[in-house]
Parts: structure tokens; sequence; C-alpha cells
């Protein structure tokens, strides 16, 4: 592998696992085939989140249902691990759950050999609770986000919280199978010593339109050889797991969410975890997830769900037509694209035009570190623009939420000039509580969303 920036550290959170039964798909998720998971349930076959199979697909619907029922248990480990509940009252209170629902999610996860109840907390009256852990042995997820030119991998737990991630060089227009090559061999490495079959699911997120059908990329604009390549079912087959498909922008989108709901509480003078105000930090119910890097996109999570569109385009601001854009060819074969501006590719372009070294996105935040001031005022007009355009998204779906993500996002002129626009271009009403703001979740914000969606899948395929 080679590294474009260190590894950022992580807690060290897995403890050496034992013997799980693995997921098995016969010759493929799809190809008509019954698998086993730990507990000894049959699972329908295709149960690959969108991946569907060699022979046929898996209706989004389908996929929806998986992801809503795999949600709640998640929730549950992720409020497990982090310490806010460890009792199946509590769970039911912060959750928001029925009782029942609890009972019956956390007998599952317990069968499975992903939560173990054991010991007894401290109670003011009656039976002591049961103390809910995740067990050590409970399996992980591997996720991945490529971009054009890199990638960021990752290993999670069964909660979705982050183990240990890094970055590699790629160049996607290698193809689909030379590039999932280098990501299985990437994924094993960092896997390290953990058994392959403690793996309990793969998820990797694309930058282009992924189909809910397929788990394909659908006419991507600058993915060559990719176009309807299955590379659900190709992962599913090779690895005989669930296999998740995301596009970037909607796994950064989940991604944001799972950070802003696991982060740590405020804490007050008192020690006690202080409420969190309207508008203020949580995971808000409606969010606009904006990448800025190589290309532009967003994620939206509406009502606290991602929201993909009927062909999963929704959030496709790439290729909105500006007239600020001038007629500039874009790569999708249209001319006047929004991406023609902020998209960093081509500000890169602008820049070698004029003479200054810049070839990797890093160039562009260097240079504007530096305080160049060509590189400074196209970065500041592309802000600029996205914010334009941007305001009659935030008009129309009235978010809780917009977030920065991305290259772009680091650089403070950017952030300034989006910001400005959107207060300056959105009614009041859709800016008086909103939040813009950077990521939280940063570079592992893709690998976080579609791992969370991996994680979703494995759970319902236990």
């Amino acid at each position: 592998m080679s590294p474009l920036s260190p590894v950022r550290p992580v807690a060290a959170r897995w403890a050496a696992p034992g013997t799980i039964t693995p997921v098995q798909t016969g010759s493929g998720a799809g190809a008509g085939s019954r698998s086993t998971g730990r507990a000894g349930q049959p699972h329908p076959a295709g149960a690959t989140g969108g991946s569907g199979g060699p022979g046929g697909s898996v209706h989004h619907g389908h996929q929806r249902d998986a992801e809503q029922a795999g949600g709640t248990s998640s929730a549950i480990l992720a409020a497990v691990a982090s310490g806010v509940a460890t009792d199946r009252a509590t769970l039911a209170r912060r959750l928001g759950l029925a009782p029942s629902t609890v009972t019956v999610k956390v007998g599952e996860l317990i069968t499975a050999g992903v939560l173990a109840e054991a010991g007894a907390a401290s109670a003011t009256g009656g039976r002591p609770a049961r103390v809910l852990r995740l067990t050590p042995d409970g399996g992980c997820i591997l996720a991945a986000e490529l971009g054009r030119h890199h990638a960021r991998i990752a290993l999670l737990d069964m909660s979705g919280a982050l183990v240990r991630s890094h970055d590699l060089a790629l160049d996607i227009a290698a193809g689909p199978e030379p590039v999932l090559e280098e990501l299985l061999t990437a994924w094993t490495e960092l896997r390290g010593a953990i058994p392959a079959d403690a793996v309990r699911a793969v998820g990797v997120a694309l930058p282009g339109p992924v189909s809910s059908r397929s788990g394909a990329v659908d006419s991507p604009a600058a993915m060559p050889g990719w176009h309807r390549f299955p590379v659900g079912a190709h992962l599913a087959q090779r690895l005989g797991l669930p296999a998740v498909v995301e596009n970037d922008a909607n796994a950064m989108a989940l991604g944001e969410c799972t950070a802003l709901a696991t982060a740590p509480p405020e804490v007050g003078a008192d020690g006690a975890p202080v409420a969190a105000a309207p508008g203020g930090p949580g995971a808000p119910a409606n969010l606009l997830f904006v990448k800025a890097g190589s290309s532009v996109g967003c994620g939206l999570v509406l009502d606290g769900r991602l929201y993909r569109g009927a062909t999963a385009l929704a959030g496709d601001l790439a290729h909105v037509v500006v007239g600020a854009t001038g007629d500039a060819p874009c790569n999708c074969g249209n001319r006047g694209c929004l991406d023609t501006v902020v998209g960093g590719s081509y500000i890169l372009a602008d820049l070698r035009a004029r003479g200054i070294e810049a070839h990797e996105p890093a160039d562009i935040a260097r240079l504007v570190g530096d305080g160049d001031a060509q590189a400074t005022t196209r970065v500041r007009a592309a802000g600029r623009l996205l914010g334009q355009t941007l305001s009659a998204v935030v008009n129309f779906v009235n978010p809780d939420a917009v977030v920065l993500g991305g290259l772009l996002s680091t650089l403070e002129p950017f952030v300034a000039a989006v910001r400005s626009q959107l207060y300056e271009n959105c009614h009041p009403l859709a800016t008086r509580d909103l939040r813009i703001e950077q990521s939280a979740a940063g570079a592992d914000a893709g690998v976080l969303g579609v791992g969370q969606l991996a994680l979703r899948q494995a759970i319902v395929a236990l």
C-alpha cells in the first residue's frame, strides 16, 4: 500500500476474536443459495444490501427494509458500546423503543453472539438489571471509500465504531477488477491478526451514481470501465459475505449522522450532561452533507433516513448546469456544470493553466495555506458559486444542518464563501436555526457511513 497521509490514530477497541461461523453464500449472493449464520437460521439469498447476485438483483425496497430493520439493532449496539445504555430498560428509554422491541432485538443479538448479558447494574429497587456488553469475538466490518486517486479503508467493530483506518493511493480509472483486487489486498493487510471468518460484511462507497437495485455504478462521469459492473455481487462472491455498495456523498451523510449521534454529550460545571439546545450538537433529523473534493456531491438524510431518490441520483449537484460557469465542458459530456467551477480537479487544471504548480488536491490546500492570491481567489469563487447553488436546495429541503466535507471544506476561504451565500440567498426562516459547519467525522465520514450500512445488512443476515 502507498499511504497518501499518515494513519490517523484511533483507539484500539478490538480484542482478539474467537471463531465465528461466516455467512456462506455459495456461489455468490443472489445465486439461488441460502446461507446460515451463527444462530443457525437461514438467510434469504441476495441479502447483500443492494448488491444483488451474478444473475439477479435486489430490489431497492428490500434494501431499505433491511436498512430499517438493521438500523434498530445497530442503534442498540452503538448505545451499549458507548455506555449510554447498558440494560434493556435504559435502551428503551434512550432510543424511544417499546420494551418488547428491545427485548426481541437484544435476544437476537445475544443469540447471534454479538451481545452478552452478565453481572448486574445498580438498581434503586426491584430486581437488578442485567448488564449488556459487546462480545469481544462478535465480529467486525470492513469498509472503504474510493476516490479518483485514493481510497480510505477501515475496520469497524459491531457497534459501527472505528477501530482503525488507513489511506492508500489507487487510480480508479484502472477499472473495477484491478481496483477491487487492490482493495481486497489492502483489507487483508488492515485486518492483520483478525481471522477472515470474523468479518461479518463489507461496504464500499464509490464516487458515482450507485444503483440500489444492482449495487453497480450507473453511468459514472469519471470512472471508465465501471458502468454497470456488479461491484456488490463481485465482492459478495469473492468473500462469501454480504456486500453493500453506496454513493460516496450518501455514505458521508450517514457517516456524519453516525458521528454526531455517538459524540459524547457536553458536560456542565457540575459534571452533568448538558441538554442539547435546538440547532445544537447531536444528530440532526434532516441533514445535507456536501462533499467538496475532486468533484462535488451532496448526500441527504431526511427524517433520519438516507434519501436516494427514484434512481439513486438525489443530491447530484456536480452536474447542475449553472449559468455563471459559462459553457466550460464537463466530463459528463454537458457544458456549464457546477463541477467545472467547484470540482477540485477543475480547480487544479485552472491553476496549472495560470502557470502555477498544482497537480494533486493537497496542492490546493498548500497554496491557500501559503496565501497564494490566485489559488485563494479561485477557491473563494468556487465557494460562492456552491453557496448560491446550494441556497435553492436549502430553501426547498429546509434542513437542520448543512455539513461541508472533502478537501475544500478544510479551507477557510471556501467555507466562509459558502456560508455567506447561504445566509444572503436563503429565506430567513431557512437559516434561523440552520447549522452550517465542517464535518465532525472528517476523512472517516465515508467509511463510517458505508460501514453502518454494511453493519445493518450483517445484522439482518445473523
